[in-house]
């Protein structure tokens, strides 16, 4: 069964080539900031992986990369605040500079927690590089210390973003149709 899964897409909100022209000025900023250092890129998956590894490209110092995955939503489209650690460091990262890679901020409660949870762990700085910051009230703001894009409060996905582990590999941010995940 071939599914064309642009079809889907009610519009394409950031396309290709200004997701990368901002990646790449967010990498050139990174370079900056960290200039002499070397960090610990560290990606939360499944979503912040094809940002990470094109933030990586653009990022001019050297760099170790990790990965952790939490789970926060299931399978629901609501946040539910409950926070697991799925998969954690393979290193430990005392004293080290860590920038955290998140693709999307929604209600913030999975960062948060997962800025505390690192917190304890000492590292050198601990800062945030989100890719779409999503436009919404939220009980505590965050500091966020990169970010690539405000967008309104609508389903996104692609570019690593998903609805029921698809669209991932959409080479842009698109606005699912609501008929796509209404009927479920």
């Amino acid at each position: 069964m071939h599914h064309d899964l642009h079809q889907d897409i009610e519009e394409i909100l950031i396309d290709e080539a200004t997701l990368q022209r901002r990646i790449a000025e967010l990498g050139a900023d990174i370079t900056r900031d960290y200039q002499g250092r070397r960090i610990l890129l560290l990606g939360i998956l499944k979503g912040a992986a094809m940002f990470l590894m094109d933030l990586a490209r653009a990022i001019q110092l050297p760099l170790e990369i990790d990965f952790m995955a939490i789970s926060s939503y299931g399978s629901a489209t609501e946040s539910s605040g409950v926070v697991r650690i799925l998969k954690d460091l393979d290193e430990p990262i005392e004293g080290k500079d860590v920038l955290i890679v998140e693709d999307i901020i929604d209600s913030g409660l999975t960062l948060r927690y997962l800025l505390e949870t690192l917190r304890s762990r000492k590292p050198a700085s601990l800062r945030v590089c989100i890719l779409l910051d999503k436009a919404r009230e939220r009980q505590h703001p965050l500091e966020l210390d990169y970010v690539g894009f405000s967008i309104p409060n609508r389903f996104v996905v692609g570019y690593g973003l998903d609805y029921a582990q698809l669209y991932r590999n959409l080479p842009y941010i698109g606005v699912l149709k609501p008929e796509v995940y209404e009927g479920q």
